[in-house]
């Protein structure tokens, strides 16, 4: 005769099944609930993706924020520069801007811009008057002024690659090299401050005016510089193995470099994020809106929005 189970045995060998079943389920929980706090970023706002704003341009560039938050940009095949406002309109605030490349605005409310057309810099005014603050070097043309930042006393540092232009007669630079100058408050004479570098071009400065980074793009670096009062340039610093096109600042000291998306790394040199952006090449970015915390992108032909946590210091 075959002894069948008691039930009280069937029912004791199923309960350690059950218990490492629901064990396993509240881990697996655990892990997911900690994954998702790992995956929110540092920087961009909870649930917030990539806006388009508008894909109707030749090539956008240097986005620059006024007092108000309206951001300023380039179309620079189509000669125009445009304004976006906090109101999120689009309308041309220049025709004919001298194939502007890189902006910035200074204390005054003016707009400073690398008017690549004649490589020259730029003063242009809220009622659009135009003022040639550089036309040249020793009487020789710059390469072809890209990227600036305006200091906290009005001076101000501009890149100097050398881009051919099809829109130029000269077929080589007049120049030696590729430089970072500054442009002293009230001056007319550029002053050469880093000669250290490829290729420079994104360039920007913290609030307090004590560093200065700037982008090698050519040589895929980026390097970090120490202002001195007279504004000359100091101990460069390696900050980050990547160059850029252009870049900006937030307010909790991360640097944000545009090329193949964006690559945001902290006060320390550490990658924290990289935003990918659906476009052949993104050139540009700055902080605007009212709040300063949203983050316009120029893309190629394209104008993009990322809403973020974090805020410019622009």
């Amino acid at each position: 005769m075959t002894d069948k189970p008691h039930p009280k045995n069937t029912g004791k060998n199923s309960m350690p099944s059950i218990y490492m079943l629901l064990l396993a389920l509240f881990f697996s929980a655990a892990v997911c609930a900690q994954d998702t706090s790992v995956a929110k970023s540092a920087v961009i706002a909870n649930g917030q993706k990539l806006q388009l704003v508008s894909k109707q341009f030749g090539f956008t560039e240097g986005p620059a924020v006024d007092r108000q938050g309206n951001v300023f940009f380039t179309d620079q095949p189509n000669d125009k520069i445009w304004e976006y406002g906090t109101n999120g309109k689009l309308s041309v605030f220049m025709d004919r801007s001298g194939r502007s490349n890189g902006l910035y605005f200074d204390q005054k409310g003016n707009l400073i811009a690398c008017a690549d057309e004649h490589d020259q810099l730029w003063q242009i005014s809220p009622k659009k008057k135009i003022k040639v603050l550089v036309k040249d070097l020793g009487g020789k043309l710059l390469n072809g002024p890209n990227d600036l930042w305006v200091d906290v006393k009005g001076g101000i540092y501009i890149t100097d690659p050398y881009y051919q232009r099809d829109y130029w007669a000269r077929k080589k630079p007049g120049l030696d090299g590729q430089k970072v100058y500054y442009l002293p408050k009230g001056k007319i004479k550029l002053v050469l401050v880093a000669d250290d570098l490829q290729q420079p071009n994104g360039i920007v400065g913290t609030p307090n005016g004590k560093q200065l980074y700037v982008a090698d793009i050519q040589a895929n670096k980026t390097y970090k510089y120490e202002i001195e009062a007279d504004g000359s340039l100091t101990n460069r610093q390696l900050f980050a193995p990547k160059g850029a096109d252009g870049m900006t600042l937030d307010n909790q000291g991360n640097l944000y470099l545009a090329g193949n998306g964006i690559t945001v790394f902290n006060a320390a040199g550490k990658e924290i994020e990289h935003i990918d952006v659906p476009a052949k090449w993104t050139a540009n970015l700055c902080f605007g809106g009212k709040n300063r915390d949203q983050l316009l992108i120029t893309a190629s032909e394209n104008l993009y929005l990322l809403q973020m946590k974090v805020k410019g210091v622009e």
